[in-house]
């Protein structure tokens, strides 16, 4: 059992009440009694002579001593008893002391109790301030990338209407355009074909027949140097362009349109005639004449 902070003061308190106790004991034991002498038996008593003075000063000696003794006790057992007594008044301090000090740790522990407990309260409001701040901002940016999400998905379906309606209106100038190629080139062929039924009737009937041949086969070689300088591929096919083909008097290609027809076969075929440079052209000056500007269809061979 662990011992009080005062109890070495009750211990020595009851050694020196101990201590009295046995020292009285001890002077009580040490103090002379008289002796009687026995007599002697079966002897006469003689006659002793006693010196008087020299008994009372013995006597006078003993109560000296005894006097001596129970003074020096008498003093000892005072000082034992002052010593016990501010023996006692230390324990009492001391448990005085003690009391303060118990009392003060209360009060401290109260009031760290207290402490502790406006921390805690501050600490979990402070928690829950930050968790609504932290949800809050959450529901800020959840609602801001919601805003984002929409403004990004309606300006792309606007530059896609845009682009619809571009590709649209693009398509439609498209087929406007070729709509009205194609009227300008029946016109035009049409035109020609009546220049040519004039000219015809104007040169008579073998000298045309001769023309028209001389064109057609140099149309035809036209056409095979066209077809050996083509670079065709199977998407190609059953697919025409219509070009038309300026040339000098010696074949050489003047100028070439994008010409009328699918996208595709049309530049391949332009690059063929490029890449050819000079077409075969006839040495007869109206044929040659009549084929410095023509408008030829072509396929690709596949």
């Amino acid at each position: 059992m662990k011992l009080g902070p005062f109890s070495k003061y009750i211990g020595l308190s009851a050694l020196v009440h101990v201590g009295i106790v046995a020292l009285l004991s001890i002077s009580m034991s040490m103090t002379p009694k008289p002796k009687i002498q026995p007599q002697p038996q079966g002897q006469p008593i003689q006659a002793v002579t006693i010196d008087q003075s020299r008994i009372d000063e013995q006597v006078k000696r003993i109560k000296a001593d005894k006097e001596r003794k129970r003074l020096a006790e008498k003093k000892r057992i005072e000082e034992l008893e002052r010593k016990l007594k501010e023996v006692e008044n230390k324990r009492k301090a001391e448990q005085n002391r003690l009391k303060k000090l118990e009392t003060e740790r209360k009060r401290k522990e109260q009031e760290k109790k207290a402490a502790d407990k406006a921390v805690a309260e501050a600490k979990k409001k402070q928690k829950l301030e930050a968790e609504k701040a932290r949800k809050a901002e959450a529901e800020r940016k959840r609602k801001e990338a919601e805003r984002k999400a929409a403004e990004k998905a309606a300006a792309e379906a606007k530059k896609k209407r845009e682009k619809e309606e571009a590709e649209r209106r693009r398509k439609e100038e498209e087929r406007k355009r070729k709509e009205q190629e194609a009227r300008e080139q029946a016109e035009l062929e049409r035109l020609m074909q009546q220049e040519l039924e004039a000219e015809n009737q104007q040169i008579g009937q073998q000298r045309q027949a001769q023309i028209l041949s001389e064109i057609d086969k140099f149309t035809a070689l036209i056409r095979a140097t066209i077809q050996r300088n083509w670079l065709v591929d199977s998407s190609m096919a059953g697919k025409q362009c219509q070009l038309t083909i300026r040339l000098a008097r010696d074949g050489f290609v003047t100028s070439v349109d994008n010409g009328v027809g699918d996208p595709v076969v049309c530049s391949s075929a332009r690059n063929a005639v490029l890449k050819a440079g000079t077409l075969p052209m006839s040495a007869d000056p109206e044929v040659n004449q009549k084929m410095r500007e023509i408008r030829l269809t072509v396929e690709p061979n596949l």
